[in-house]
């Protein structure tokens, strides 16, 4: 019998967890015997097992009701994209995923602050404040608490699901899906003999990963991982600058090319209605200023209010309301483009069935 537990359990266990460490740090000792309850309360071979309940949820009328909160005209490009491979469905279904997750699988009680969407296109290089390129993922729309698991099962079935699209032989499938979750387990025991302060200050450093894994790269393995690395670098607000503006009257303005890139001034051509949504995300980005660490709050103050539009990203989050803002600094050759993204409530949360929890 598979030891499911209901979100009501979960919940309570995740509470109890963060109790006991509230009320005190756990030993070394305590931690490990966590960990073994949880190893006998769900045995590793249980997380292979999937009963979908006769009263499963329908994955289309999930995206559908998923679709009633989003910009209507944008809900048909979401559908597009979803439809152009089986990978790019997947992507844009962490819903149904989640729904599935939390109706059919086994979890042990373990809350993390999860990812909620960690497939495979979700991870990738990228540069961090301090210019050093890492490896990460990338993209935080769905984070949440919730069962470590279910990131690790949705990175796992993405990796299945983009190896059959490349042709790789079920073989090959199984290799890759069995590393991948093997690399987790080891990086976990390996963070569990840290300290607090090394594990926050872990990175995934690209230049050391580079080195790291020299001697067992291919010559066109090398070379595919230079190359993403030098297309990292590149990756800044100048490069942007020239894809995404041209110049009017000497000013860089922000290209129209609806519906995936629509200007303030097209979208909202009254200019009393432009004004006051311009105004109302000049609070928002101060609210957002107020969160940022001194340096970095002393930069942005020198940059101003350029230029305004709406733009379509990804594939699950097209529909919500999504913004690029772009601010100047010196000049017009010293741009910073800032990303505003409605944050819709987590697939994780809403695939907790309301009468289940609390």
């Amino acid at each position: 019998m598979m030891a499911v537990l209901t979100a009501r359990e979960q919940l309570r266990s995740a509470q109890r967890y963060q109790l006991e460490t509230a009320l005190g740090h756990l030993t070394v000792a305590e931690r490990a015997a966590r960990g073994a309850e949880a190893r006998a309360e769900v045995p590793r071979e249980e997380h292979a097992a999937f009963d979908p309940p006769a009263d499963r949820a329908d994955p289309i009328e999930l995206l559908e009701e998923q679709a009633r909160s989003r910009v209507p005209e944008l809900v048909p490009v979401r559908w597009g994209r979803m439809m152009v491979s089986p990978f790019t469905f997947y992507r844009g279904a962490a819903l149904p995923m989640a729904s599935d997750l939390a109706a059919a699988t086994p979890v042990t009680g373990l809350a993390v602050q999860a990812c909620g969407d960690a497939h495979l296109s979700n991870f990738g290089i990228f540069g961090s404040a301090e210019r050093n390129l890492v490896f990460d993922v990338n993209d935080f729309d769905e984070t949440t608490p919730g069962p470590w698991e279910w990131d690790v099962k949705r990175l796992a079935a993405s990796l299945e699901v983009a190896a059959r699209a490349n042709g790789y032989s079920g073989k090959q499938r199984r290799k890759i899906v069995s590393a991948t979750v093997a690399r987790y387990r080891q990086a976990m025991r390996a963070f569990a003999e840290m300290t607090n302060q090394d594990i926050w200050y872990a990175r995934a450093d690209m230049s050391q990963l580079r080195q790291q894994f020299e001697s067992q790269l291919k010559a066109r393995q090398r070379k595919a991982v230079d190359k993403g690395m030098a297309k990292a670098r590149t990756r800044d607000s100048m490069q942007e600058l020239g894809k995404l503006t041209h110049l009017v009257d000497g000013r860089p303005r922000i290209i129209s090319d609806p519906p995936l890139l629509v200007p303030i001034d097209e979208l909202i051509p009254q200019q009393r209605d432009r004004a006051a949504f311009v105004s109302q995300l000049s609070d928002l980005l101060g609210k957002y200023r107020r969160t940022l660490e001194t340096d970095r709050r002393y930069l942005l103050d020198q940059y101003e209010f350029a230029d305004l539009a709406r733009k379509v990203v990804g594939v699950g989050s097209v529909g919500t309301r999504c913004w690029i803002v772009l601010l100047l600094g010196k000049d017009e050759s010293d741009p910073l483009f800032l990303q505003v993204k409605e944050a819709e409530e987590s697939v994780v949360t809403a695939a907790f069935v309301p009468e289940h929890c609390c």
